[in-house]
């Protein structure tokens, strides 16, 4: 009996020992496969799907410290908004040949100027697929020069994502420049920055309209920009209809009589009728702009803005399309000229700097006033 007991309880023990190490080990498998699940969900996938400017799919390899190229007008500037010059691989020709003017990327990141050439660069240039793939980029940024089919073709020559960008045309505030910073940020892993410029901006945008939109048209100035740089250098004729910094502040433009959008010519007779009680030149052209006065001091001292001495200076904002800072930059100092009561605690060129700081990491203001002037009255005679 003791024998059979014996047996009776070993086998119960062992059963029991059989049954607690199954339990154990599904128990393990399921909590591994489990965790594996989990793993296998959390992580990356290896490629990034994107949409760019032009509704275009691009595919790129998901992989920190991406190599970079920006390529035609404006693409770069934008580049470098977001991602500083972080592995940046290569620059167009144009970008180390042309003077630093007023491209204030250039003024804040000269060591660009280094890099390997990756094609001409230009307006009216064409990408170079050879010099392209010689520096090796993950992804190549362009400006909107590119249509469907460049783009596409470029992609396929060189068989590296191309994702293009683009500016609008609003030169500030703009929807697709935002669009293209968060483009940009998804790309490289700097959403949070994108997030931050784009607050910014907007930022700017409320405090301006806030100070100024409910201002009585009786009690405005009205205003004119002249000199404007359009693929060129151009003189007092040159303006621009619906004024983005004018815009900005609520301000009367006597430009949009003309019923025009953006950048155009007008005869002096017009500017004659208009007669501006505020003038602004864009110091990028001043030495034009004082060329025509010595030819026809007349026509100049018949405006109002002459005669009171209500012209003042803005600094170059159009160099290879548009630099946003200086855009920008301006609008605070032609909103303390047209309303000085409304904007009297503001300093424009600390602001400048300011704005400068955040979207280039450096001040560049008495940089850009030593070359062209800064913000200042001006005077021809």
């Amino acid at each position: 009996m003791r024998g059979r007991s014996f047996n009776s309880n070993y086998f119960k023990a062992k059963k029991s020992i059989i049954s607690i190490f199954l339990i154990a080990s599904l128990f393990l498998l399921i909590i591994s496969g489990a965790l594996s699940g989990y793993a296998k969900q959390e992580k990356a996938p290896s490629k990034l799907i994107v949409t760019d400017l032009l509704g275009r799919k691009v595919e790129i390899e998901n992989k920190k410290n991406k190599r970079i190229v920006a390529i035609g007008p404006g693409a770069l500037r934008l580049v470098l908004y977001v991602n500083g010059t972080k592995n940046i691989v290569g620059v167009e020709n144009a970008e180390k040949a042309w003077e630093e003017g007023s491209r204030t990327y250039i003024m804040a990141y000269p060591e660009l100027k280094k890099l390997p050439v990756v094609g001409q660069g230009g307006a009216d240039s064409s990408p170079d697929p050879e010099k392209l793939i010689a520096v090796k980029p993950d992804v190549i940024f362009a400006a909107s020069f590119l249509d469907r089919a460049k783009a596409d073709a470029l992609q396929a020559k060189t068989k590296i994502p191309v994702v293009v960008l683009d500016y609008g045309t609003k030169l500030l505030f703009d929807e697709n420049v935002y669009k293209s910073l968060r483009l940009i940020g998804k790309i490289v892993g700097k959403q949070q920055r994108a997030e931050d410029l784009i607050s910014f901006m907007q930022r700017c945008k409320a405090f301006l309209n806030e100070r100024t939109r409910n201002i009585p048209v009786s009690k405005k100035p009205r205003v004119y920009v002249g000199a404007i740089s359009f693929k060129g250098g151009h003189g007092f004729e040159s303006t621009m209809g619906k004024y983005f910094p004018f815009l900005a502040i609520n301000a009367i433009n006597v430009a949009d009589q003309a019923n025009k959008e953006g950048w155009f010519m007008v005869e002096k007779e017009k500017i004659l009728e208009w007669n501006p009680d505020i003038i602004f030149i864009d110091e990028a052209n001043l030495e034009l702009v004082k060329q025509d006065y010595k030819k026809n001091p007349e026509f100049y001292k018949s405006l109002s803005a002459f005669k009171y001495g209500k012209v003042y200076g803005q600094l170059p904002y159009n160099f290879y399309w548009t630099n946003i800072d200086t855009v920008l930059a301006n609008t605070f100092w032609i909103a303390k000229v047209v309303y000085p009561d409304r904007f009297r605690d503001v300093d424009p060129i600390k602001r400048a700097d300011e704005i400068y700081k955040f979207f280039l990491g450096k001040p560049l203001y008495s940089k850009m006033a030593k070359k062209f002037g800064g913000f200042v009255r001006i005077k021809l005679d």
